[in-house]
């Protein structure tokens, strides 16, 4: 085994009964709330951390919220429903489609999306950002292409101008911070802490909305890289049907992965690329641990970089004058 590839290994029974103490102390001594609400998409970030919660706070102290809309696929809630049965919590199915059809979000995207193609048929088309290919197999700046896909026909795909991807982005937006919204005050109604699902590949790499996703009470594994998500997945009993499920976005019509959507790179190279920057290794002993080649630990590298510095603005608190 590679020096990363043990590394990046956990403790799992330590790393466990750290998360669980640390939910617990914040929930109920700290933030003086009586147990905590999480938003479940069926996906192994959301399904950890309430497996984690139930261990903190009981499984009568926790309430799960499915938050779908009508871009969402139906895989998501069934692996919801099964999560949540697995561990004896309540689940409650929110639909925000017509909250989102209030707010103009479908208007705003379908016009954005007939910027790059101007015969987008929202009722039979399915879209989806993605960026190029896979970041070892080649160089490629990340510059979002829009991709159609049309029944009976082969995907299309186009660059988007700046003004197409700012109006997809602000409108997509809108649905994560629509569920932020209806979290809080489910979580209000109850006196719940509102508890966030992002690892730290998320936060680190501005894979969040701000004021979405990214608006919660805490961030139990915001420490954790995919793979060690994973890991500790396992070990608290997460079902396999979820553990095995492809990462997805699941914010466009078009399934995406959040790999081919944003971050470039297999989750299992990935996390050990970005393991060794942590330890002050050089590209080229990273390379040679995991058997690449320098140039593509380098394109790696500065991915993680540029992602990290352009974000910065997701992490930043409110500014204020002294």
């Amino acid at each position: 085994m590679s020096v990363l590839s043990n590394a990046i290994q956990v403790n799992v029974e330590e790393e466990t009964s750290r998360i669980t103490e640390w939910i617990k102390r914040h929930a109920i001594h700290e933030f003086k709330r009586r147990g905590g609400v999480i938003g479940v998409s069926g996906g192994i970030d959301s399904s950890l951390v309430l497996a984690l919660a139930v261990r903190a706070l009981g499984s009568r102290n926790v309430t799960a919220f499915s938050l779908p809309e009508k871009d969402s696929s139906p895989e998501s809630l069934a692996l919801a429903t099964e999560l949540t049965n697995h561990f004896d919590v309540e689940l409650i199915v929110d639909d925000i489609t017509p909250a989102l059809e209030g707010l103009g979000c479908y208007t705003q995207l379908t016009e954005s999306i007939r910027e790059a193609f101007p015969d987008y048929n929202s009722a039979t088309d399915k879209v989806k950002l993605v960026l190029p290919d896979n970041l070892l197999d080649k160089p490629g700046l990340n510059v979002f292409s829009l991709a159609l896909l049309r029944p009976g026909e082969p995907e299309r795909r186009k660059i988007l101008p700046p003004r197409a991807y700012l109006g997809i982005v602000a409108a997509t937006n809108m649905k994560q911070r629509t569920r932020m919204m209806r979290l809080y005050f489910q979580a209000e109604r109850r006196n719940y802490a509102v508890i966030g699902t992002a690892n730290r590949n998320e936060h680190d790499q501005g894979f969040f909305v701000k004021y979405g996703d990214g608006g919660v009470d805490m961030q139990p594994i915001r420490h954790l890289l995919k793979t060690q998500v994973y890991q500790l997945a396992r070990h608290v009993g997460v079902p396999e049907g979820i553990i095995e499920r492809t990462p997805t976005t699941d914010t466009y019509s078009a399934g995406s992965t959040q790999e081919e959507f944003y971050f470039r790179v297999p989750f299992a190279l990935l996390d050990r690329i970005w393991l060794g920057m942590d330890r002050g290794m050089k590209n080229e002993e990273i390379a040679n641990d995991l058997g690449l080649q320098k140039e593509q630990v380098d394109r790696v590298t500065a991915d993680i970089l540029q992602k990290k510095r352009t974000t910065e603005y997701l992490r930043t608190p409110p500014l204020h004058l002294e």
